[in-house]
C-alpha cells in the first residue's frame, strides 16, 4: 500500500509542477511576448522532466538512513522532501531564462537571482525539517544532491547567456563531470579508484560558488564586478578538484584506500 501511496503523491508532484510551469509561462508570454513565452517553456521543459523522472525513480529509497533504527518506506514524501521538490522546480525554472533574456529594468530580470537566492536558502530548510520532525530519508539525500547539481549547471548558464558571468566560469560546472568521466574511464580501463579523501573546504567552497552565483544574477550587480568576483572565486575550486583526482587516482604519494571494483570492459 505504501507503494501505491508514494505513486499517487508522485502524480500530485508532476500535476502540480506541470501547472505551476505553464503558469509561469502564460506570465511570461503576457509579460514580454508570446514568443518569449514559448522560448521560456521550452527551456525549462527539460529540467522539468527530469525532476519528475528523478523523483519517480528514487521513490524507493524514502525510507531511514541506513545507520537509522527505524526501517521501511514511508507512505508519504514528508514535508522535507516536499520542501527539496519545491527547490528542485525553481532551479527548473531557470532553465527558462536560457531561452528568454528580459528586457534591461524589467522586474523578470529578477527572476533568476530569486528563484536562485530562494532556492539556496531551502537547502538549509529542508535539513533543518527533516532533523526537527525527525524524518531523513535516503529519499531526500538523493533529491539534495541531484537538485543541488542541477542548480549549479543551469544558474551558471543563465549567468553566461546574460552576461553576469563569464564563459570561463562553466569549467566551474564541467569540474564535477569531468572528474567523474576521469573515474569511470580509468575503472573501464581496470585501473583503481580510490574513495574521496576527507576535507574541511569542499562544503564552503560549494557555498562560496553558489553565493558568487546569487550574487552574480542581481541585476543590480554589474558585469565589471561579477566578472572578476567570479574569476577569484572558481579558481579554489578547480585546485580542489584536481587535488581530489590525483588523490582518488593515488598520484598524491598517499595509499588509494577503499579503491573500488573496476568495471568490466564490454569487449572482455
Amino acid at each position: 500500500m505504501s507503494a501505491d501511496a508514494l505513486r499517487r503523491r508522485w502524480w500530485a508532484v508532476v500535476v502540480a509542477s506541470a501547472l505551476a510551469t505553464a503558469g509561469v509561462g502564460v506570465l511570461v508570454a503576457r509579460a514580454l511576448s508570446p514568443a518569449a513565452g514559448g522560448r521560456w517553456l521550452a527551456g525549462a521543459l527539460a529540467p522539468v522532466v527530469f525532476l519528475a523522472w528523478f523523483l519517480r525513480r528514487t521513490l524507493s529509497e524514502n525510507r531511514p538512513p541506513e545507520d537509522a533504527p527505524e526501517s521501511g518506506v514511508y507512505s508519504t514524501l514528508g514535508v522535507a522532501n516536499g520542501i527539496t521538490v519545491g527547490r528542485g522546480w525553481l532551479y527548473a525554472c531557470l532553465g527558462g531564462f536560457v531561452l528568454t533574456v528580459p528586457p534591461t529594468g524589467t522586474a523578470w530580470r529578477w527572476l533568476p537571482a530569486v528563484a536562485y537566492g530562494v532556492g539556496i536558502g531551502l537547502d538549509w530548510v529542508d535539513g533543518a525539517a527533516a532533523r526537527t520532525v525527525s524524518r531523513r530519508t535516503q529519499l531526500g539525500e538523493r533529491l539534495d544532491l541531484a537538485f543541488d547539481t542541477m542548480g549549479f549547471l543551469l544558474a551558471p548558464v543563465v549567468g553566461v547567456v546574460w552576461g553576469a558571468l563569464p564563459v570561463w566560469y562553466l569549467s566551474v560546472s564541467a569540474a564535477r563531470y569531468l572528474f567523474k568521466l576521469g573515474c569511470w574511464l580509468r575503472e573501464y580501463r581496470g585501473l583503481p579508484v580510490g574513495e574521496l579523501p576527507e576535507s574541511r573546504v569542499r562544503r564552503p567552497l560549494a557555498a562560496l560558488q553558489m553565493l558568487t552565483i546569487a550574487v552574480a544574477l542581481v541585476p543590480l550587480v554589474p558585469a565589471s564586478v561579477a566578472w572578476p568576483l567570479a574569476t577569484g572565486a572558481m579558481i579554489p575550486t578547480l585546485v580542489v578538484f584536481l587535488r581530489d583526482y590525483l588523490s582518488v587516482t593515488g598520484r598524491r604519494n598517499e595509499a588509494n584506500a577503499k579503491e573500488r571494483t573496476p568495471v568490466t570492459r564490454v569487449d572482455e
